[in-house]
């Protein structure tokens, strides 16, 4: 298991821990997700803008904290699903028919990661662990139907180009995408 890497737990970055266990690498920093928080934030101002700038609904919103990050370390699943898309990658349902062998599931109130190796093994890479914990086949669908009953939105991601993202043993040399 030396070989996968897990990325510990850091303060409240559970965004980030999830983003690079899933990606296997250091590819996501608090800037990074930062940077794509304000971007979500300021195309919602946009938004609310068109309803008016004398709106009391605008005057409410821009008095409101962020919703897609706070001071905490603490980003939401749409800057996770944003973050991704530079990989080529999408969240999807994991109740939906594609199959995916990449998947993030939030954990009250933080994000965990599930991935496969390809290898047919799978492990949870939650950076709360001490390292990466392998699941057997029997077992993920018992983990991930008692994270559903506990009110979890579970999802996948699904490679929106083939061949954007390498998934195979050449993972180590994988660079981050420019943004």
């Amino acid at each position: 298991m030396d070989s996968i890497f897990h990325e510990k737990q850091e303060g409240s970055l559970c965004a980030q821990h999830c983003l690079n266990n899933l990606l296997q690498g250091e590819y996501f920093t608090p800037v990074d997700l930062s940077s794509i928080a304000h971007q979500l934030d300021e195309e919602e101002r946009m938004r609310m803008a068109e309803g008016g700038m004398a709106s009391e609904e605008y005057r409410t919103f821009l008095q409101q904290p962020s919703g897609n990050m706070d001071d905490s370390g603490f980003f939401s699943i749409q800057v996770i699903s944003n973050a991704l898309r530079v990989w080529g990658l999408e969240l999807i349902l994991f109740n939906s028919r594609e199959y995916q062998s990449l998947m993030i599931n939030p954990i009250k109130p933080s994000f965990a990661t599930t991935r496969s190796t390809g290898l047919l093994y799978w492990f949870n890479l939650n950076s709360l662990l001490t390292g990466p914990e392998l699941i057997s086949d029997t077992y993920l669908a018992l983990f991930l139907a008692q994270l559903q009953q506990e009110g979890n939105l579970i999802t996948q991601n699904q490679l929106l180009s083939p061949g954007s993202v390498n998934t195979g043993a050449e993972e180590d040399q994988q660079q981050k995408p420019s943004q």
